[in-house]
């Protein structure tokens, strides 16, 4: 009896041992569970974190330059800026109008003088007349005056193309006197805005009794925006004027070199003197 007791007595203490052990790997791996589940939250939280601050720090898209121009023309006042505007739009009309007379005003001098040549070699002036007639421009029509003086002699002819070729000097600059008024208007309405506007920016010193950045910065920045756009406006006009002086400093050329070769051909074909 006491060994049967005491065999019991081993299996209990065996499998009381046995039980302690499941328990504690069962508990080992219901921890190993849990942080594996906590990692998996902070993983997950990470990856938020991460993606609310790539949101944040996502770069914002630049503003247009044609968005960005408008805005600051409403910001520097509208009764100026839109002064400036009319000088703008003005000018590049007026500008627009004698760049595409010049253009229509160019034609190949040197073809029109060969074949009125051709005509008068040939003996017949009205032919050369109209082919002046037919060809546009002030070349053509400087060399039109000098063949209708042809029967009255070399100097006749001279004088002749002469005066008219005045006449149509005046036609190319015609209208360069108003591009240059808006060249010179748009600074001067620039310059006006940045008084206005340091006036309006000393009266709110006046009016709040203090000088903090706050209150004159209103004042300041529509000074200084119609200044820019008045600048610019001139800049833009005054490049547009200087091609149109170098397109009648060009056709001046060839009216003067038209006139000459004019000139030798009623010579060569013994004019009356």
């Amino acid at each position: 009896m006491k060994k049967l007791f005491a065999v019991i007595a081993m299996l209990g203490v065996f499998a009381f041992g046995a039980t302690q052990s499941m328990m504690a790997q069962e508990a080992d791996t219901t921890a190993a569970e849990v942080d594996s589940a906590a990692l998996v939250v902070d993983s997950a939280a990470v990856e938020e974190a991460v993606v609310e601050t790539e949101e944040v720090i996502a770069p914002v898209e630049e503003e247009s330059f044609h968005k960005a121009l408008k805005t600051k023309f409403i910001e520097g006042d509208a009764g100026f800026m839109s002064l400036v505007a009319v000088a703008l739009v003005l000018g590049l009309a007026f500008c627009i109008e004698r760049i595409i007379y010049l253009s229509l005003a160019e034609i190949d001098s040197k073809k029109l003088i060969a074949d009125i040549e051709e005509k008068l070699k040939s003996g017949d002036l009205e032919g050369a007349k109209a082919i002046c007639r037919e060809t546009r421009g002030p070349i053509a029509s400087i060399c039109y005056q000098g063949l209708m003086r042809f029967d009255e002699g070399v100097e006749e002819v001279e004088r002749s193309v002469t005066a008219y070729g005045g006449v149509q000097a005046g036609y190319l600059e015609k209208g360069c006197s108003w591009i240059t008024l808006f060249i010179a208007m748009a600074p001067s309405l620039g310059f006006l805005g940045t008084v206005i506007g340091m006036v309006m920016a000393f009266d709110e010193i006046q009016r709040a009794g203090d000088i903090s950045p706050t209150v004159v910065a209103g004042g300041m920045k529509v000074a200084l925006i119609t200044t820019i756009f008045g600048i610019i406006v001139a800049l833009v006009l005054q490049v547009f004027y200087n091609y149109i002086l170098s397109k009648i400093e060009e056709i001046t050329s060839n009216m003067e070199e038209a006139t000459i070769s004019l000139l030798d051909i009623c010579m060569k074909y013994n004019l009356k003197k």
